[in-house]
């Protein structure tokens, strides 16, 4: 197996954290590039809703400096020792544009961490990490929240 290329999409949250560790340790363990990868919610397209552009415009320039910031403090005590991690944050569809990144870039496997939806949760926001497995150019490494891990 010869993994030189990693992506790791992150929004963040309890899932990502819980990732990201696997993360870093593939890529520390293989000597791989990191990518550190958020995507920033296209709001129009999400919502349907008409939003002035200008409003848009202004909204997109803040999320995107808060995004840059939490990516400079993002996993500093996991990634520390690793010498080849790039942080890309982009504007879209998450599961679009980690497949299209995944893709573009040649990752040649994607750590992802999964939110556990169920139910109603589920039909209205999807499963990224779904997407992205049923998807991907490449294997995907899924890591579950240790509370939906089944019991021994």
């Amino acid at each position: 197996m010869n993994i030189k290329k990693i992506l790791f999409p992150t929004d963040f949250s309890e899932g990502s954290n819980n990732a990201l560790p696997y993360a870093a340790d593939m890529a520390r363990h293989y000597n791989a590039k990191l990518y550190l990868f958020h995507v920033i919610q296209d709001i129009a397209e999400a919502t349907g809703w008409y939003v002035p552009h200008v409003s848009l415009d202004e909204l997109y320039k803040d999320m995107e400096k808060n995004a840059a910031k939490e990516m400079d403090r993002y996993g500093v005590e996991e990634f520390r020792g690793l010498k080849d991690i790039e942080h890309i944050v982009v504007k879209g569809t998450p599961y679009k544009e980690i497949l299209k990144f995944a893709g573009e870039n040649k990752a040649d496997l994607i750590v992802i961490g999964t939110h556990g939806r169920k139910g109603i949760d589920r039909v209205i926001f999807g499963s990224t990490a779904e997407k992205v497995v049923r998807d991907a150019p490449c294997p995907v490494l899924s890591v579950r929240l240790p509370v939906h891990e089944a019991k021994k």
